[in-house]
């Protein structure tokens, strides 16, 4: 039953939007750096006030929408009041220090500790770079005047504003995501912190931790129904990272009966399964042609031996079949991106065109520049709302990337 917290409950990726957690983009994109655009997974560095101007556009037509939109930044702060907490984010932080030095470890501490709220919540998230310590000349240690290149104690969050991949509601419990790369595994650890201490998530239970050896991203997970859920493996997300929470759902969810793997190529053009595919209505699906024939698909359900988890894996070859038979319907639609053009299918893709973020059933928010894989869309029966994202889109990612539901209400 869902009896948790009757503010999280997701039981669908298409039911009608109720509250939704994003992040706006901040200082942390200031701190993106050439020499270090690889480290911090970006291949360009965004325009931040066009940037801002088009997250807001996307908070706006949300709301319009009747979403409520909470934000990350917002609810740190809220739960870094409280002193116990904010000593123990800070303690958690210094702990992952990638510094050897005692005395300089305790420095950053004393000086987060001595940071109020808001100016804290800013430093966790934009970082806080060597030159950012102060020392007096006295205090000076030989590590301050030969400094290893890297510029940063903190490293900046500049992937936040992709709240959908450190956590993911299913049922009414939340997943906070053991992420692939190190330089967004603070994200999730922050999201945790929030989950255990602010109001809104009172009562929160957790699916997953993130601290859990296995990665999985919010990205890769695609709640389809009360009883399916469907999950990427892919370049981030680990087949381990599945079978644990395969695991926990059939043992512990009384209505989920199904995982769905779909196994993508491990690109970065494809990082996680909802670059390639997503849910636009109860039957329909929006997906890029080039994975049609090279994903491979597996059905786990409850059973099988106690050396794969209590886990029944079966293959499957033919994904429309699959889905329809797993989703109890006689048939599905897939709609192919792009209009039937490989080219435009694969330009479109690269600027997320599959990226669609459902509201309501058949009713998706897009990125306005897919003029092709939007136009086919309307000609399947799905409402389009278009937003900006020339800005936005360099990060890799769309409006489901940047967006954290956490409650939907039923499909009826």
């Amino acid at each position: 039953m869902d009896t948790q917290n009757p503010a999280l409950k997701i039981r669908s990726e298409v039911g009608p939007l109720k509250t939704i957690l994003l992040h706006r983009p901040g200082g942390e994109l200031e701190r993106l750096i050439p020499k270090y655009l690889d480290e911090m997974l970006f291949e360009d560095i965004p325009y931040l006030a066009q940037m801002q101007a088009e997250h807001d556009k996307f908070a706006e037509v949300l709301r319009a929408n009747g979403a409520e939109v909470l934000y990350f930044e917002k609810l740190l702060e809220d739960i870094l009041e409280a002193g116990k907490v904010k000593e123990a984010v800070i303690a958690e932080i210094t702990a992952g220090l990638r510094v050897n030095s005692a005395p300089l470890k305790e420095d950053i501490r004393a000086l987060l500790a001595g940071m109020p709220p808001r100016e804290l919540t800013a430093t966790l998230l934009s970082g806080l770079s060597k030159k950012e310590v102060p020392h007096s000349e006295a205090e000076k240690r030989l590590s301050f005047y030969i400094k290893d290149e890297y510029p940063f104690y903190i490293d900046p969050l500049p992937n936040l504003y992709f709240s959908r991949d450190y956590g993911t509601v299913i049922g009414t419990r939340l997943s906070v995501n053991t992420m692939k790369a190190r330089a967004r595994k603070r994200e999730s650890m922050l999201l945790q912190h929030i989950a255990e201490h602010h109001p809104r998530f009172r009562g929160c239970r957790l699916w997953h931790r993130h601290n859990e050896p296995d990665s999985i991203e919010g990205g890769d997970i695609l709640v389809l129904n009360d009883s399916v859920i469907a999950v990427g493996c892919s370049a981030r997300t680990s087949p381990e990272g599945i079978e644990t929470l395969a695991s926990r759902l059939f043992a512990e969810d009384e209505t989920v009966r199904e995982v769905l793997v779909i196994q993508i190529p491990f690109t970065r053009a494809y990082m996680h399964l909802d670059t390639v595919f997503t849910m636009v209505d109860v039957d329909k699906f929006t997906i890029f042609p080039g994975i049609a024939d090279s994903a491979h698909i597996f059905r786990l359900s409850p059973g099988g031996q106690k050396n794969r988890g209590g886990i029944r894996i079966r293959q499957e070859k033919n994904l429309a079949r699959t889905l329809a038979k797993s989703l109890n319907l006689p048939a599905v639609r897939l709609i192919a991106t792009g209009g039937g053009d490989t080219w435009s299918a694969e330009r479109e893709q690269w600027n997320d065109s599959t990226n669609t973020l459902a509201i309501a059933p058949g009713k998706v928010i897009t990125y306005r520049r897919n003029i092709l894989s939007n136009e086919i869309l309307r000609q399947n029966g799905v409402e389009v709302l278009e937003i900006a994202g020339s800005e936005l889109v360099r990060g890799r990612g769309g409006p489901r990337c940047m967006s954290m539901p956490l409650r939907r209400s039923s499909t009826g």
